[in-house]
């Protein structure tokens, strides 16, 4: 059985992929990038700011400016505070794990504080929050969910991690962890496939799910 459960943020706890989605197709815009709402999902979901900055300079094939962070977070930021909820079922599904849980997400602290905040799901994780910006290499690299494992103390292969993006669910198997791909929010449920991996899409699966023995 399970002894830790890890929750990425975006679209598994918060849902707010769907917000970004379309706010990165307005920056994006401005850059001169005019991508579909699919081609975002598919080449930026689940990477880190730093790692999304740099797939979009190689897009661009020059360097953004040293301000362009500064000046779309506040685009995003308003997104949020304005129309975003936590994703349907998650605090009930929270509430029926009866093993530790956290938070390993390709955001900043920063961010989960004001995303995680605004849902009134902090405090459910506050002290068990990690971030990429913790470890050298993001999703869909595994140290991410190796630190978090690490810091819980627990083994990875005792992990289950709870994920929506192609990227997060290929670092938790490069994690030798156990993976469980959300597919109610926007990545579709073909790109979560494979090994390692039970894709669902209600919140409600989860604790039956996570009960099931781990061969």
């Amino acid at each position: 059985m399970f002894e830790l459960v890890i929750f990425d943020c975006d679209g598994v706890l918060v849902d707010s992929e769907r917000l970004a989605i379309k706010v990165d197709a307005i920056v994006l815009g401005q850059l001169g990038l005019n991508l579909s709402e699919d081609q975002i999902v598919e080449r930026f979901m689940g990477l880190s700011q730093k790692e999304f900055q740099s797939s979009i300079e190689i897009l661009l094939g020059r360097p953004l400016s040293e301000t362009w962070e500064a000046e779309t977070t506040p685009i995003y930021m308003e997104a949020y505070r304005k129309d975003l909820k936590p994703i349907e079922g998650i605090r009930q599904a929270i509430d029926q794990i009866s093993v530790p849980t956290c938070v390993a997400s390709s955001g900043s602290h920063e961010k989960m504080r004001f995303t995680l905040g605004l849902t009134g799901l902090y405090s459910l994780f506050e002290g068990r929050i990690f971030s990429a910006t913790e470890v050298a290499r993001g999703k869909p690299e595994p140290d991410l969910f190796l630190h978090a494992a690490r810091s819980m103390g627990v083994r990875p292969q005792a992990c289950a991690v709870v994920e929506d993006s192609a990227h997060g669910v290929a670092a938790a198997r490069a994690a030798g962890m156990q993976v469980f791909g959300f597919a109610g929010s926007v990545t579709p449920p073909g790109k979560l496939e494979g090994p390692n991996t039970t894709v669902f899409e209600h919140m409600s699966e989860l604790s039956k799910l996570l009960g099931q023995p781990w061969a």
